[in-house]
């Protein structure tokens, strides 16, 4: 039985790295990326140009779309192409192409505004003394609440998901991927509430791509098990047995 064949925009990318090791050897692999990925079938072209990017989607069976600039204080000039102009075209050119399923690479950006409230401001302060001893963690259902105009365009990444979906045979999850640090762990007070391993964002992925056919549409969060969350997980965990390895209180 062949192998499920998996196009990854941006693998370029950081978090594409940890996508590319997490499933080389398991999916038949290909890259959409602005440059050569050695060792991988790489379609060079910019998700921004649909006509240049249409050929990568023939013949695939999942598209994991990273693809993006990842800074929260982007201007708008930086979205717009990559991010919202982008996410469309990928979307369409999957579905002209039949592609079965997207993994959407969210962020936790699309909802981080909460953050401006009690009892998360406290959370992500460090101001413990302050907080509940139970406090409601903000789940897939609460309203979007973006942090800047690059969690504005995860906003409509999602929304643009939830259309493709009730509009075409597609899958499409949404990941809202928290904070992933190159060193592998927290680097300030914040981070102690939203921080995501290397391997439990890998792995959260890899769920996503391996999540049963009756998932169609789905927003969750990919984050490790820190003491301090306020993202929830348990929506996660039941659906497509995503269990967090790491904790970010071990770094303490």
């Amino acid at each position: 039985m062949s192998k499920p064949k998996v196009l990854v925009t941006g693998m370029s990318g950081f978090l594409g790295g940890l996508v590319r090791q997490q499933l080389e050897g398991k999916y038949e692999l290909s890259a959409l990326n602005r440059s050569e990925i050695p060792g991988i079938e790489t379609y060079q072209a910019d998700v921004a140009d649909f006509a240049a990017i249409l050929p990568a989607f023939e013949h695939k069976d999942i598209v994991i779309h990273l693809a993006a600039v990842a800074n929260v204080h982007a201007t708008w000039e930086q979205v717009l192409p990559a991010n919202v102009i982008g996410t469309y075209n990928v979307f369409e050119a999957a579905r002209r192409a039949g592609v079965k399923r997207i993994i959407f690479a969210s962020a936790g950006a699309a909802i981080a505004g909460w953050e401006q409230v009690p009892p998360y401001d406290a959370l992500v302060q460090g101001r413990y003394d302050e907080v509940p001893e139970n406090w409601p963690r903000v789940t897939h259902e609460l309203p979007t609440w973006p942090f800047g105009l690059y969690g504005c365009s995860k906003v409509w990444g999602e929304a643009l998901a939830r259309h493709f979906v009730d509009t075409t045979d597609m899958s499409i999850i949404c990941l809202r991927i928290s904070a992933v640090s190159r060193q592998n762990r927290p680097t300030n007070t914040h981070q102690f509430s939203i921080w995501c391993s290397h391997r439990d964002v890998a792995s959260a992925v890899e769920k996503c791509v391996a999540a049963p056919e009756s998932v169609r549409f789905d927003i969750f969060f990919a984050v490790s098990d820190n003491k301090w969350g306020y993202r929830d997980i348990e929506h996660t965990r039941e659906v497509i047995d995503f269990e967090p390895q790491d904790r970010a209180e071990d770094y303490r």
